[in-house]
């Protein structure tokens, strides 16, 4: 199972970003500055998450724990439609420049989400890796897992589903999953609970 939602999360992450750029378009445009800003964001994002998460991890790894960092970012995109165009709205209004306005936008929209799903990650792997003296295999088959995730995420967004559902819906749809894996995960650590008792 973590196998499969480290790929759900980095198929998510990769169309998140692309959704993005629809989003902040009708108010920042669609060049250079909103891709620059989106992009180091994202890559913010997935480092304090990727620290974070392997920090937390060392302290507490369980999967109830492993399901609370899966269920907020699914949180997040639910609602994310309901506030992304008041905040572009504030910013554009507020005049703070070409350059910073798409790069704030990106900082308050997707910089909170994206912490939480780069953690997944190094998270997934104190969980799954039990034998140390394969844990370079295990970390690598992990981060290959979310980079094709990744991969699958762009396509998929970009050539198929923005034309099909629409930027607000698949947003909505991938916080869905979210959500779905976080209670998977959480009735996994039920059942585990119970078996070890």
């Amino acid at each position: 199972m973590i196998p499969l939602i480290v790929f759900l999360t980095g198929s998510v992450v990769m169309s998140f970003e692309i959704l993005g750029s629809r989003i902040l378009a009708p108010h920042f445009g669609n060049d250079v500055f909103v891709w620059g800003s989106l992009i180091s964001v994202f890559l913010s994002g997935l480092t304090v998450g990727y620290w974070g998460g392997g920090k937390l991890a060392d302290r507490i790894a369980n999967l109830y724990c492993f399901a609370l960092l899966l269920a907020i970012p699914g949180i997040s995109l639910c609602i994310m439609p309901l506030y992304c165009d008041a905040v572009n709205n504030w910013i554009f209004d507020s005049q703070f420049g070409m350059r910073a306005e798409p790069l704030l936008a990106s900082i308050i929209l997707f910089m909170p989400p994206t912490i939480f799903m780069g953690a997944v990650s190094p998270y997934a792997v104190k969980l799954q890796v039990k034998n140390i003296s394969k844990l370079g295999r295990g970390v690598g088959n992990l981060y290959a897992l979310s980079s094709l995730g990744s991969i699958v995420g762009t396509l998929l967004t970009s050539f198929y589903l923005i034309t099909l559902m629409g930027v607000r819906k698949i947003i909505i749809t991938e916080g869905g999953i979210m959500i779905l894996a976080a209670l998977a995960v959480y009735l996994v650590g039920i059942r585990k609970l119970k078996n070890d008792s």
